[in-house]
């Protein structure tokens, strides 16, 4: 689900209460909650691998599995009126749609040629191609403190990725066109993200069902090219990123969001990215260096300035 927080930072603008100097009870829960959903995010990375199928099989069955997890909570919590769609709508609805399947697409395809952790802390840049549409497309004023934030994080994306690291394998093809599909993904996610944003009909819980939906459709023949799971364990891997990191995780977030100031969201959001390094280091023993660490700690802090002025 890397994926819906686009949807949710959204619908979060409307319900963040002021910023109080403790948190309350309802802020306390809300902590914990983003906390539960970055963490169930941060295992993507690991049921993507132990799934063992082709990036297009993986993203159809998440987009197939996560649809009916998503009707499930929208039957029980009374909102399933929400997926109707009017005229004026399809076309976001249908963008934002086709944007997914490519971001899931490039990043399950990524994975496998880098790792769980580099390319989900590459993917994390998104925010800076938002605040780079927005002053070079939209003319957004931005401070020089900003500039300096994204210069920054792009230094970090760079430490991140390896390459400045000294280990000629980080040169590799694979190594390079998996970064380069991370990069593309997360210019894909950043769409989503702005198209999300002029979407004032739709609520998100609506724009998220539908992007699965719109994937299931697009993706239906991939079967017959590529097979289908045969591994009962394949099946239960791949139903476990619809059900688990499609469906609990959006009710977990969204429930989550709903109590939080959005800065205090910005800050939790890290918990994913930093679950998955954790998990790549201890599942499959590839630990960060020293530099790329430096990178990951760079670019949070930068990320979190950009984040700061998007969520305003």
């Amino acid at each position: 689900m890397q994926d819906r927080t686009h949807s949710l930072q959204a619908a979060s603008v409307a319900s963040a209460a002021p910023t109080q100097a403790a948190p309350t009870a309802p802020e306390t829960r809300g902590q914990w909650l983003m906390i539960a959903g970055g963490v169930l995010l941060g295992t993507v990375g690991v049921f993507v691998e132990e799934a063992r199928q082709h990036p297009l099989v993986t993203v159809l069955f998440r987009c197939a599995f996560g649809a009916l997890a998503l009707l499930a909570w929208g039957l029980a919590t009374g909102r399933v009126r929400e997926l109707r769609v009017r005229g004026r709508s399809w076309p976001v609805v249908a963008a934002t749609g086709v944007l997914m399947v490519l971001n899931w697409a490039l990043f399950f395809a990524a994975i496998p040629r880098t790792s769980i952790g580099v390319a989900t802390i590459v993917f994390h840049i998104q925010p800076v191609w938002i605040m780079l549409f927005g002053t070079l497309v939209l003319r957004e004023a931005v401070a020089p403190r900003q500039v300096a934030a994204m210069l920054a994080a792009l230094l970090g994306l760079v430490l991140t990725t390896g390459l400045l690291g000294g280990d000629a394998a980080a040169w590799g093809p694979d190594h390079v066109s998996g970064l380069l599909m991370c990069l593309a993904g997360s210019l894909c996610y950043a769409a989503v993200t702005i198209l999300a944003k002029t979407e004032k009909v739709v609520t998100p819980f609506a724009l998220a069902w539908w992007q699965c939906a719109v994937g299931t459709v697009l993706l239906l023949w991939v079967p017959l090219v590529h097979g289908w799971p045969q591994a009962p364990s394949s099946w239960a891997w791949l139903a476990g990123l619809g059900v688990l990191h499609t469906g609990l995780a959006y009710a977990i977030l969204f429930a989550g969001m709903a109590r939080l100031t959005l800065g205090r969201i910005a800050v939790l959001q890290y918990v994913y990215p930093l679950t998955a390094i954790v998990l790549d280091w201890v599942v499959y023993g590839r630990a960060l260096g020293a530099v790329q660490l430096a990178g990951v700690g760079l670019m949070a802090g930068a990320l979190l300035v950009v984040k700061a002025r998007q969520l305003r």
